[in-house]
């Protein structure tokens, strides 16, 4: 497993297995608890393990959690999803920086986003399952969400988006979001 750190998110890392495939189908490690300590980052800090499964067209986010944040790892376990990040740590040297993957099953390839930075994807297959180890539980109250279509952003959505949650399609644009997080 090789961990390559994203020029573009600072603190962020992407985590590439090496699946060893055969007639039966592949197998590989998809956490490495050596590999994620050798990146700087701590392995039992995280507490939690959530998946979603979505259809194509889907899209998440672009989501964040307000007080200390929350980092994660994510990593599109089937499927594929077009995935985004964007830096919101205002003393961060990447702040407002935006970065873009394609993860899938076939690589397993696992992304680390530190805390402070909003997270997004859309679906790009049929199914897409997105697993996500999180380093504090869950609490909805500190949930925020940035529009995903904020000109500000631009972000390049691949397809046309089939369908997200109410919270996603009402979320206040970027700038609006800043403002809140500064008062």
């Amino acid at each position: 497993m090789k961990a390559t750190q994203v020029a573009e998110i600072a603190g962020a890392h992407l985590f590439e297995p090496t699946p060893y495939a055969d007639e039966r189908g592949f197998f590989c490690r998809t956490f490495d608890a050596d590999v994620v300590r050798s990146a700087g980052l701590d392995p039992d800090a995280f507490v939690q393990d959530s998946l979603s499964r979505s259809v194509r067209g889907v899209l998440r986010g672009l989501h964040l959690r307000s007080g200390a944040g929350e980092a994660k790892l994510v990593r599109c376990s089937y499927g594929r999803i077009f995935d985004v990040v964007v830096d919101l740590r205002p003393d961060s040297p990447t702040y407002l920086g935006r970065a873009f993957f394609e993860l899938s099953g076939e690589t397993q390839a696992t992304l680390y986003i530190p805390a402070g930075c909003a997270h997004g994807f859309q679906a790009l297959t049929e199914t897409a399952d997105t697993s996500y180890r999180i380093d504090r539980p869950h609490d909805p109250a500190e949930d925020v969400t940035i529009a995903h279509d904020d000109p500000e952003l631009a972000i390049p959505w691949p397809l046309p988006v089939t369908s997200m949650s109410q919270r996603d399609r009402e979320a206040p644009g970027l700038a609006e979001v800043l403002k809140r997080r500064e008062s």
